[in-house]
């Protein structure tokens, strides 16, 4: 059972007041908006135009409204059961403008519906590749999800541009005062007003967007000349398939699945304080919900849907989490794809109110993917897996033309940051996994050897291992427990024999030697047993190591004493 954390107002299983979940399911649509400035990139990578962009990004919304609500089921095998919207994300990018220029739109259309199918696929077996999503592994995809917003947000923010290579001093004021808008309540407001700084955001964004002259009034007078209701032109799809781009459309595929591990593994870890590890089957259920969406998508004539990380983001901002949050998100997606009336404010957003809040979900996401990264003690290994991988992905953003030169079934990985960052991170996980030990002895002379030797081999392995440091504390305190008891008592003749050992779920910590078993009470002794027998004080040791290890176990075996200690990982 997760233990909600403090700094949440609406948890994951709360249900908010209608009104309430109405407001928040509305600002993460405006999050979610961010996303279609990606299938404009697409659609004119490829030559083609805005009313086919418009169209696509019409369809689009239908495909991420229904995987936004997929998503939240907490029961049944589709869905992870949190609040993690999906939107037209950057992993098909690239695959998707190879597929356009090769084969026009249908190809596009029919690779999208292979890759949800190859991501299905891959959904159903999450749960046996556990040891290839490591909270290093998944905390580096969530921070390097929050480095590639950078590239977004900035110029936006600043109001650059290849064309003026200069700032425009009026982008950075509308910019400035929108993100004070929203930074304002998320730190200040301890009421109700937390909870929507996106909102207040864009209405002090477009307020002052359209005083300084860069809302676009004709082109939001275009956009609400549109008719109130109409069907997307591409709702009813053609497809074609063609075998040369089903590499990238595939490769675009797993980068967007391990990208959802690491959104999913974030929001598991906002909603529980004790978060340990995690959950890949609900990972599964959620990647298989993702897969739907980006089937429905190609189906229908549109790109494929990713979670969106910026919504995550967003959740912890605002400390509401709830996965009834997603139901108006989801059906407010819809409907905008058949009232694109309404659609018109989210279409010509100004750019810097886009920027703004860009930065102000990347804050949360940076800093929640380091804090994954950190839950578990770092070695050497660990620091070159999380530090190679990290080095080359930053460098496809910060040399443009890196990799220019590349093969071109291999350009999805290298066009992104995120891509090519996420596959390194797992494959250098794999590789620096080779030798590890994952049982070790250690000789105690209880008497001789102190607490030192005991806290210097545990902390030794457990940043090998890669272990919780909370998990390696209580075993250092157990084993500490048991050398000055026994020493106290004499119970060892001569050396005790410490074999630990680890995996992804266990460790475990087995003590032979020969002598007189310790005694492992599992009541504490009273203060009078404590002041008057010298006895009670080791009977205490005994009972703080059942404390601290999750399963223990003392008895005789083979004629030496035995005493096994267990800790869940």
């Amino acid at each position: 059972m997760a233990k909600r954390p403090p700094n949440l107002i609406y948890g994951v299983d709360d249900k908010p007041p209608l009104g309430t979940t109405l407001l928040l399911g509305l600002q993460h649509v405006v999050v979610i908006s961010v996303g279609w400035v990606f299938v404009v990139v697409i659609v004119t990578g490829m030559g083609g135009t805005e009313i086919q962009a418009a169209n696509i990004i019409r369809v689009s919304m239908i495909a991420s409204g229904i995987a936004t609500i997929l998503q939240a089921l907490a029961k049944g095998p589709v869905g992870s059961g949190y609040l993690c919207p999906f939107s037209s994300g950057p992993s098909y990018i690239s695959a998707s403008i190879t597929g356009g220029k090769m084969g026009g739109l249908p190809l596009v259309f029919g690779s999208t519906i292979v890759s949800g199918i190859f991501e299905g696929l891959l959904s159903r077996i999450l749960p046996r590749l556990r040891p290839l999503f490591p909270p290093e592994v998944t905390g580096l995809v969530v921070t390097m999800v929050g480095t590639g917003l950078i590239v977004l947000a900035c110029p936006r923010f600043l109001g650059f541009s290849q064309a003026t290579s200069g700032l425009d001093g009026r982008a950075v004021t509308v910019a400035s005062l929108t993100l004070a808008a929203m930074v304002a309540p998320t730190v200040w407001s301890k009421g109700k007003l937390r909870l929507y700084p996106v909102l207040i955001g864009l209405g002090v964004g477009y307020l002052t967007a359209y005083k300084v002259s860069l809302l676009n009034v004709s082109r939001l007078d275009a956009a609400l000349g549109v008719p109130l209701f109409s069907f997307p032109e591409t709702a009813v799809a053609r497809w074609a398939f063609d075998l040369s781009v089903l590499p990238v459309f595939l490769i675009a595929s797993l980068a967007s699945t391990l990208k959802s591990v690491g959104d999913l593994t974030l929001c598991q870890k906002i909603n529980d304080t004790d978060w340990k590890r995690t959950d890949v089957k609900s990972v599964s259920g959620g990647v298989l919900a993702g897969s739907i969406g980006t089937t429905a998508a190609g189906l229908l004539g549109g790109i494929g849907q990713s979670t969106f990380s910026s919504n995550v983001g967003l959740s912890i901002a605002t400390g509401a989490t709830s996965r009834s949050i997603a139901v108006p998100c989801g059906i407010i997606l819809v409907a905008l794809a058949f009232f694109p009336k309404l659609a018109a404010i989210f279409t010509v957003m100004p750019e810097p109110v886009m920027g703004a809040i860009l930065v102000y979900v990347a804050c949360y996401m940076i800093l929640a993917g380091v804090q994954v990264i950190t839950s578990r003690m770092l070695d050497a290994r660990k620091i070159f897996v999380v530090g190679i991988s990290m080095i080359f992905g930053l460098s496809v953003d910060m040399v443009p033309g890196l990799y220019a030169s590349v093969p071109a079934v291999l350009g999805p990985l290298f066009n992104s940051s995120l891509a090519l960052a996420t596959i390194l991170v797992v494959l250098l996980n794999l590789l620096f996994r080779i030798g590890i030990a994952k049982r070790r002895t250690l000789e105690l002379t209880p008497g001789v050897d102190g607490s030192q030797k005991i806290f210097e081999f545990m902390e030794t392995q457990g940043g090998v291992w890669g272990a919780r440091r909370d998990v390696i504390l209580r075993a250092t305190a157990a084993l500490n427990e048991f050398v000055e008891s026994a020493a106290a008592l004499g119970l060892v003749n001569g050396k005790a024999q410490v074999e630990v050992s680890f995996d992804e779920f266990n460790l475990d910590v087995n003590i032979r030697y020969d002598g007189e078993l310790m005694e492992l009470p599992s009541r504490r002794p009273t203060e009078e047993a404590l002041l008057t027998d010298h006895k009670a004080v080791t009977s205490l040791s005994g009972f703080l190591i059942r404390q601290y290890a999750d399963r223990v176990k003392a008895d005789m075996s083979d004629g030496q004493c035995r005493i096994q200690m267990h800790f869940d990982h």
